[in-house]
């Protein structure tokens, strides 16, 4: 699905010029990060997205409709040709760093100093680095160095 699609006013946006705000609109709620999340992992199927989160079932199915409409997953025929899988498009793929950042942020401040928790690894298992955004000059960047710009 296009960004225009995903885009258009019939919504009803929270905030209409804000990024972060129409984002949360498409997957902000409790569940829809988690089924991403579990899709970055290879969940395909209804039962493995349910078995993996423990999501009730109408939630899931919601859910997934949703993210399907909204263009971060897509349906298609699974291998044996008898069930629909869903996979991500490449705007669900785009989530990738704000799972990764949230992921990082959790690490940090949800978890006692010391208690075990899974570990997101590259292809060759070594854990994944932390996320520091620069700017066009290499600077790190945090909420004191940066502003939004309204469009008005």
């Amino acid at each position: 699905m296009s960004r225009t699609t995903m885009g258009a006013p019939n919504l009803g946006w929270t905030d209409p010029e804000c990024p972060v705000a129409r984002t949360l609109d498409l997957v902000g709620d409790r569940w829809s990060l988690l089924v991403v999340r579990d899709a970055m992992d290879g969940a395909r199927s209804f039962t493995e997205f349910q078995r993996r989160t423990g999501i009730a079932r109408n939630i899931l199915a919601d859910r997934l409709r949703k993210l399907t409409a909204h263009g971060l997953l897509a349906q298609r025929a699974a291998p044996t040709g008898r069930r629909q899988e869903y996979v991500l498009t490449d705007a669900g793929r785009d989530l990738f760093p704000v799972i990764l950042t949230l992921r990082q942020w959790g690490e940090r401040h949800a978890f006692a100093p010391g208690e075990t928790h899974s570990t997101l690894v590259d292809q060759h298992g070594i854990p994944v680095p932390e996320i520091a955004p620069t700017s066009a000059d290499g600077t790190l960047l945090d909420a004191d160095t940066t502003h939004v710009q309204k469009t008005r």
